[in-house]
């Protein structure tokens, strides 16, 4: 991860609290009124050749992303003057040759970039289409607009600070939609065999070109499927043993002994990192300055990635990371089970992908990032999720009394799993790293507030008002560090509580009728 920052050069005044992202430099360009800021997280071409801002004779660019495609676009360009080995730097010979949205719709891959474009005098951005690489925008007093990779980087210069949404981009005037996956839906994919193979396939390809890096990769492993599939994919393609991590509460943790499990299988280098109930409540002021967020799921499952980074960052040589996000929002969850028609799970999945990058996405940015890693994340590819979407979505019903069935069913049979990790019951991060964190947490609150302060302290919040004593204290916590700034987020994460069996008010699958065997 890199982070970036586009400020009117009035209010380049403080340090950046953001360094994080990008530790191993720190380079700032003044453009006209314009400060532009680049942190830099050396991950291809680690020489300075490739540190940002890039500059041309039209464009100046700073870039956080990974762009899979660069190789190909380099070759097609090579007569542009290149001065590093940047995947970056591509986006500048294509921004000579082509619009904005045609830039974005060219290149493959995770990023959020602005540009200052010479000729015209004006910021340009852009953000990948599933917001995998952060991107937050404000209008200053003077009515100027100023970018930054988090919220926590503007709170000097904008009074109210909004997400910049996946798959737009601005083009000096407006923000605009080039590429909105969620709104795939089609259902024109509808042969069950072809789908499990181009499912296969599409997977396979976007983990490996995710592999691509100059620094040490290392790969996320909780033992259930999507983290497992990954490695999988990964260790079939490359010829030197993986580097796993996974992560378990010192009392009763459920995800370990899969991830072990799987390691063996593997035979990869396995790493486990155990943490207590002392660590939760230490690291908990720190996770939501970290992750800018107060949703209860979001918060709850911070906690274990932020402590299994920390370790990556602290005891390794690694510096990218493979995880397995997304795949519960295109193949469905515990509680999509109880979607009462094909139609409603397509709706509820296009809701969750296109709002994914302020919970599941963010808390994968913040917490790698914030470790000064890099996160890569194969289930958000865009040709694999283009696919998913159009998938008919009468084959993602759980007909089969399996979650993820058309996921598991594409990898059986070719040796990429053990039958018990393919098949094993989907188990949510937050309780499978342990029933305690979700317990201890919930204690937490218990403690601080009394049930007459909780009602007197909620009645404050009109949109999206707290539901239990644990919200409440993320939400205490939240505007305390950024007043004034709770529509960052559309509000909680939790079941469709329209749904049969789903109206909650706690995220935890431990609350459906049919959590089954997860929690063992």
């Amino acid at each position: 991860m890199c982070g970036i920052i586009a400020k009117p050069l009035t209010y380049d005044k403080l340090d950046s609290s953001i360094v994080y992202r990008g530790p191993d430099s720190t380079h700032k360009q003044t453009i006209a009124d314009y400060v532009f800021t680049f942190h830099r997280l050396m991950i291809m071409d680690i020489s300075h050749s490739a540190d940002q801002p890039f500059i041309n004779e039209r464009f100046i660019l700073m870039c956080n992303g990974e762009i899979f495609n660069f190789k190909q676009i380099k070759a097609q360009y090579a007569t542009y003057p290149y001065i590093s080995h940047s995947d970056c730097e591509v986006i500048l010979p294509l921004m000579l040759c082509y619009n904005l949205s045609e830039v974005c719709h060219i290149l493959d891959g995770e990023f959020a970039f602005v540009i200052y474009a010479k000729d015209e005098h004006k910021i340009l951005a852009a953000r990948d289409p599933m917001g995998i690489r952060p991107l937050f925008y404000g209008y200053c007093d003077n009515g100027q607009i100023a970018f930054a990779s988090e919220m926590k980087e503007l709170l000097n210069c904008c009074k109210k600070i909004l997400p910049f949404p996946p798959g737009h981009y601005y083009d000096g005037q407006a923000i605009k939609p080039y590429l909105e996956l969620y709104k795939i839906n089609q259902a024109k994919y509808k042969e069950l065999p072809k789908v499990l193979d181009n499912i296969r396939e599409l997977l396979v390809k976007a983990v490996v070109k995710r592999l691509d890096a100059d620094v040490p990769v290392g790969y996320l492993l909780s033992g259930g499927l999507d983290s497992s599939l990954v490695c999988s994919i990964a260790a079939k393609n490359l010829s030197r043993p993986l580097e796993t991590f996974a992560i378990g509460l010192d009392h009763n943790p459920i995800d370990l002994k899969y991830a072990k499990q799987m390691a063996d299988y593997l035979g990869s280098n396995h790493h486990e990192v155990i943490f207590s109930q002392k660590d939760i409540a230490a690291t908990l002021k720190t996770i939501i300055w970290i992750t800018e967020t107060w949703d209860v799921t979001t918060i709850r499952a911070s906690l274990p990635m932020y402590l299994l980074c920390k370790y990556i960052r602290n005891n390794t040589q690694v510096r990218v990371v493979l995880s397995g996000e997304v795949s519960d929002e295109l193949f469905g969850y515990k509680y999509t089970d109880f979607a009462p028609t094909a139609k409603d799970f397509q709706l509820e999945s296009q809701k969750r992908i296109k709002e994914l990058y302020m919970y599941d996405v963010l808390r994968a940015d913040r917490c790698i990032s914030s470790n000064s890693l890099e996160a890569r994340v194969p289930f958000s590819d865009k040709e694999f999720v283009s696919y998913v979407m159009n998938i008919d979505p009468e084959l993602k019903l759980n007909k089969y009394n399996m979650g993820k069935y058309l996921l598991r069913k594409a990898f059986a049979g070719q040796n990429y799993l053990p039958e018990e990790i393919l098949w094993r019951e989907k188990a949510a991060f937050s309780d499978a790293v342990g029933h305690g964190l979700v317990d201890c947490l919930i204690e937490l609150a218990q403690n601080q507030f009394t049930d007459a302060e909780f009602a007197q302290k909620c009645q404050k919040y009109k949109i999206n008002p707290p539901l239990t004593k644990e919200a409440l204290m993320y939400r205490e916590l939240f505007n305390q560090a950024f007043p004034n700034q709770e529509h960052v987020i559309a509000g909680y994460w939790l079941p469709n509580q329209s749904w049969p069996n789903c109206n909650l008010s706690d995220p935890s699958a431990r609350h459906l009728p049919n959590y089954g065997n997860s929690g063992q």
